[in-house]
């Protein structure tokens, strides 16, 4: 018994690895010929199969992958978690705000690129020959699940191939995803309603009835409270487990939640799981990062798994047969004719151009993975023979290997609009803006003055870049006489909370004298920690590995007697290792009020300087603040090399990004240019003058144990009487 337990044990093994390897060799064939590489996936594991192998070796084949059903469980088991997986990667690759964007054209091309194939899918399952069905008595639930696998469109396949062809950011392609994305939505909606079907056996109206308004709770629920609560989830998680990968177990319980969840109310699992990807792709932090921890897992082991196993249950063979072969070859026909045809006759009610319309119809004629798990699924409940699955197979291979060539033909006649043109400049420059990197900032508080200006600041920030703040409370607390009193300390909290609480109320929406160009958000997300006993130094480099990438300081003293920064600044500042934007606070002499926000950026022809001016317009936009920049022409400027790698002079060059950055946010910025051998003096004089009452200054560190700036900055700090924020950033 033991011995045959370690046999079976060995030859999954072997199996895992047979697929996976062959899957990888294979689909890298694809991607080399331009073909998504789960069609080699498939293509695998129909030479390991019956239909190839099993014909010429069915010894070997039979040796490999015997027919025991306790051995064809633990694959199978394998299989059914990388649905799962795959849904949930195909969630979290789900774009809920381009799809919402681009609803109108969206929906009807989607629509109408649903209802004609599933019409004609439904007709041929009611109407194909008796003994190709494999129960009569649910033939109707084998035509839907027909009328579906002929009507969803594969985002992931159709996201590929748009992104291969950097027509993503187009609007066509934007518009091609977007109408798959509602073809997924609904195809899984519609097959999750089928599954319920098949296996109550029967038309039961009031088990219909039941699922459909448990899925209507569960979706309404989802995507209010359960949006809130998997950021929550991610948030805890990744915030206080010390283990590796504490995350990607959170988002494996999640998935598995929400699937059981749906399992209850009688879908499918595998809505569930799809529902679970939406929300955590939404999460405000850790996507990159999920993301690539997520995909790692799914592309390497269960992608080429479950598509081998996929191409294992296919047997050409079987379609050789004149019905079967009629059969297969309708449903390509059929399948092609109507979803291009419906997306074609959607795209130009939508009021698209022909060329337009063209490219949409071959976009949207890609099937893959999709009707693959849908055809599994089916075959699982039985409503689909082995004839019946491998034609759905073959289909969404003939189907999915031609679209790409298709779509490359049909987008190339398509000219670039002026207003597409507009965007794409602007979505460039968010990709490349320093302000991109940045998905959860910290800010360092010890209730001082100081830190009330870093807070509003802070809290502009995290509106304009629609990102969560957390608030961090680095002071022991009055009450406590050591560091470990404070864990006891009930007023620290309250004060801390109470700190964060104005922070929230202040983000939800401007004055009425903001501005025009305020912008208003609900809310923030903002959350409270204490040092807890622990040094300073700890808790800050914790919180970098926790995924905090910027620190906002705002804590007094900032300045020590003798001049320059304090010890205290100087050790907060050391202990994090990313950007730190350094917030000196001048309340007591040049208020900055809170509607009444005037910034100057001093600029030369660094890139920390042009860092600046971005971090300076994402300060301003949501007050609708004045911001102004100042160019100190030194006398030896025009003897020095260009910094830009420009023939133009550096103080040109350096207006012109800033041009470029004012265009793309809509924050205006006033530029002047001025003469001076004294950076510094000019800078406060213009200040004054302007009435600017918070400086922005790019910087980056010097060498040596003392934090220090440069001259200018460190000038700056001592005798300017307007508050400053210093951005420390790379050399550039």
């Amino acid at each position: 018994m033991h011995g045959a337990a370690a046999h079976s044990e060995a030859l999954f093994l072997f199996q895992i690895v047979l697929l996976v390897v062959v899957g990888r060799l294979l689909g890298e064939l694809m991607v080399r010929i331009g073909q998504p590489s789960i069609m080699g996936q498939i293509i695998g594991g129909i030479l390991l199969g019956p239909s190839v192998l099993g014909y010429f070796a069915p010894g070997i084949e039979a040796a490999i992958f015997p027919q025991i059903d306790a051995q064809k469980s633990m694959t199978e088991a394998v299989a059914q978690l990388g649905i799962l997986f795959l849904l949930l990667l195909a969630g979290m690759e789900t774009d809920l705000g381009l799809a919402m964007r681009l609803r109108r054209s969206a929906a009807s091309i989607s629509l109408a690129g649903i209802i004609v194939p599933f019409i004609c899918g439904f007709a041929l399952g009611e109407f194909m020959p008796q003994h190709l069905v494999p129960n009569p008595d649910q033939r109707i639930v084998t035509s839907l699940f027909m009328g579906t696998a002929l009507a969803i469109s594969s985002v992931k396949i159709v996201a590929t191939v748009v992104r291969e062809m950097d027509f993503l950011r187009r609007n066509i392609g934007q518009l091609i995803v977007a109408s798959a994305i509602i073809d997924d939505t609904i195809g899984w909606v519609v097959i999750a309603f089928t599954f319920s079907l098949a296996k109550s056996g029967t038309v039961d109206f009031a088990a219909i009835a039941t699922s459909v308004f448990g899925t209507l709770v569960f979706m309404v629920v989802s995507f209010t409270i359960g949006r809130r609560l998997v950021f929550e989830i991610i948030r805890i998680t990744n915030d206080n487990f010390k283990s590796d990968l504490p995350v990607l177990s959170a988002i494996i319980a999640i998935m598995g939640a929400m699937a059981m969840l749906t399992d209850m109310i009688g879908v499918h699992t595998v809505l569930g799981a799809f529902v679970a990807g939406i929300l955590v792709g939404e999460s405000p932090i850790l996507t990159r990062q999920i993301d690539t921890q997520l995909r790692g897992l799914t592309t390497a082991l269960f992608m080429p798994v479950f598509f081998g196993l996929t191409g294992l249950k296919t047997d050409i063979g079987v379609l050789l047969q004149r019905d079967a072969m009629l059969m297969t070859l309708g449903l390509i026909v059929i399948a092609s004719i109507g979803k291009f045809g419906g997306a074609f006759v959607g795209a130009r009610l939508s009021g698209l151009s022909r060329a337009e319309a063209l490219a949409l119809g071959s976009g949207m004629n890609a099937r893959g993975s999709t009707e693959v798990i849908i055809a599994t699924i089916g075959l699982s409940v039985g409503v689909l023979n082995e004839q019946l699955f491998s034609a759905i197979v073959a289909m969404a291979l003939v189907t999915t290997m031609a679209m790409p060539a298709m779509l490359r033909w049909a987008l190339r006649r398509l000219p670039l609009r002026e207003e597409e043109e507009t965007r794409l400049m602007k979505e460039d420059f968010e990709a490349a803006s320093f302000l991109n990197r940045f998905e959860r900032p910290l800010l360092a508080v010890d209730l001082s003055a100081g830190s009330e200006l870093a807070g509003r600041l802070a809290a502009n920030f995290a509106q304009a870049r629609g990102t969560p703040l957390t608030v961090l409370n680095i002071d022991a607390g009055e009450a406590a006489e050591d560091a470990d009193a404070a864990k006891e300390s009930p007023d620290l909290r309250e004060k801390t909370e109470s700190f964060a609480t104005r922070l929230r109320e202040r983000a939800i929406k401007p004055k009425e004298n903001d501005g025009e160009d305020a912008i208003a958000t609900s809310d923030i997300h903002v959350t409270t920690r204490l040092r807890d006993g622990a040094e300073v130094s700890d808790v800050l480099k914790d919180s970098a590995e926790k995924g905090h990438d910027l620190l906002f300081v705002g804590v007094d003293p900032v300045s020590s007697e003798s001049g320059g920064f304090s010890r205290r600044v100087s050790r907060v500042v050391s202990a994090f290792a990313s950007t730190v934007a350094i917030v000196v606070s001048r309340e007591g002499r040049t208020p900055v009020t809170e509607n009444d926000l005037r910034i100057l950026i001093p600029v030369s022809d660094t890139e920390r300087s042009i860092r600046a001016v971005e971090f300076g317009c994402a300060l301003a936009r949501p007050r609708g603040a004045a911001v102004a920049v100042i160019y100190i022409l030194e006398p030896n400027e025009m003897q020095q090399r260009p910094r830009f790698g420009r023939e133009e002079s550096g103080h040109a060059a350096a207006f012109e990004r800033i041009d470029e950055i004012s265009a793309q946010t809509g924050v205006k910025i006033t530029k002047t240019l001025q003469e001076g051998n004294s950076a510094e003096v000019a800078v406060l004089r213009h200040a004054r003058r302007g009435r600017y009452n918070l400086l922005v200054v790019g910087v980056s560190r010097r060498a040596g144990e003392r934090l220090s700036y440069g001259r200018i900055a460190d000038t700056l700090l001592d005798t300017s009487d307007r508050s400053i924020v210093f951005l420390e950033t790379e050399q550039a």
